[in-house]
């Protein structure tokens, strides 16, 4: 499968976007002072666990669909020479 030169720099730049607003996601999920993440005792909720469980997939895929835009640019300049 050939990827048009677009396509691969759309994936290449979802992949750190995807981190940028993950992380930042985690972190806020982390500082939640609503009583969403963490119960009156501190403990880690449903919420969060759920949460966190989202950021992590999100970042496993962000890095391999990032990784795809990146081999597709890189194939993309072998062919062009």
């Amino acid at each position: 499968m050939k990827l048009s030169r677009s396509a691969s720099w759309f994936l290449a730049a979802f992949g750190p976007w995807s981190w940028i607003i993950w992380t930042t996601f985690t972190k806020n999920l982390y500082k939640d002072a609503s009583g969403l993440a963490f119960n009156a005792a501190g403990d880690p909720t449903a919420y969060f666990w759920v949460h966190l469980t989202l950021a992590v997939v999100s970042f496993i895929l962000g890095t391999i669909v990032g990784v795809i835009g990146l081999r597709g640019i890189l194939a993309g300049r072998r062919s062009a020479k």
